[in-house]
């Protein structure tokens, strides 16, 4: 039954991934955040660090920034969405029920990610001179992705079984802005006072960051950088420890949610949000 699940989780996960690739607002939402973020990198050519392009410096930031999102936020999204409108509470209803829709989620949040990937890194390529594209900075640019959904997504997870609609996820936005800003991702971390430092270096978007930049950047740069060296080591074991965290917690917070959901709350949900659309 649990192999049954599993193919049927990564079918409808597959699906799901095709269908944003025909939905106007879907590929709005991949193509209008990477124009804008190229944009701001293309004005940031100007400046350099060490002689190298901040724009192209930048670039990296942004595919860890990017993963992150989709880990986080993207995974927090869906699970509320889905929750109100009554999927996970089908979902339960059926034999591994909930098993085959966390595979459908993990195959739909990881296909959007290499997309949302490609079209800001293809472009950065042809924009930027100076990038590592060779056949170590691929590898590393893999396992940083893979590693980096691992430890975000069950985090993910557990921050939109904690909001019961959708619209509260705007109250995690502002939190998460602030943790980008402080990250790295625009400016480098060791311009900021230290215990800033400590506190960015405390979540997985800062070693995302850091762990593409260590793929796709010369390694002269890695001056720039705390302890001027990409710490891959230490990358491998934040990521590392909030993946096993995640893989802790998240069963046991969606058991709990899986266990409060049935027919009437779905319908007192669906009721509350047509009063406000009334």
């Amino acid at each position: 039954m649990k192999a049954n699940a599993v193919r049927t989780g990564l079918h409808r996960g597959w699906i799901e991934f095709r269908q944003t690739l025909t939905t106007a607002q879907d590929l709005w939402g991949y193509l209008f955040p990477t124009v804008i973020l190229l944009v701001v990198m293309s004005f940031q050519r100007g400046s350099t660090v060490g002689g190298f392009s901040l724009g192209a410096m930048t670039l990296p930031g942004v595919l860890g920034m990017n993963i992150g999102f989709s880990g986080l936020i993207t995974v927090a999204q869906q699970l509320t969405v889905e929750r109100e409108d009554g999927t996970l509470l089908r979902a339960k209803a059926t034999p591994d029920g909930m098993l085959g829709y966390l595979i459908g989620k993990i195959t739909l949040v990881g296909g959007m990610s290499l997309l949302s990937l490609a079209v800001i890194l293809v472009p950065g390529l042809l924009m930027f001179d100076g990038l590592s594209t060779g056949v170590g900075a691929w590898l590393t640019l893999a396992w940083v992705l893979v590693l980096g959904l691992v430890a975000t997504m069950p985090i993910g997870a557990i921050i939109g079984s904690l909001f019961a609609n959708p619209r509260s996820m705007g109250l995690i936005m502002l939190p998460m802005m602030g943790l980008i800003a402080i990250s790295g991702i625009f400016y480098p971390i060791t311009g900021y006072p230290e215990w800033l430092q400590w506190i960015a270096q405390a979540f997985p978007m800062y070693w995302l960051g850091l762990g593409m930049r260590s793929a796709l950047l010369p390694d002269g740069l890695a001056a720039a950088e705390i302890g001027e060296s990409w710490r891959h080591l230490e990358t491998v074991g934040v990521l590392g420890l909030w993946a096993v965290i995640g893989f802790v917690v998240a069963p046991m917070v969606l058991r709990r949610m899986a266990r409060r959901e049935s027919g009437s709350s779905v319908a007192a949900r669906r009721e509350k949000a047509m009063q406000r659309v009334r």
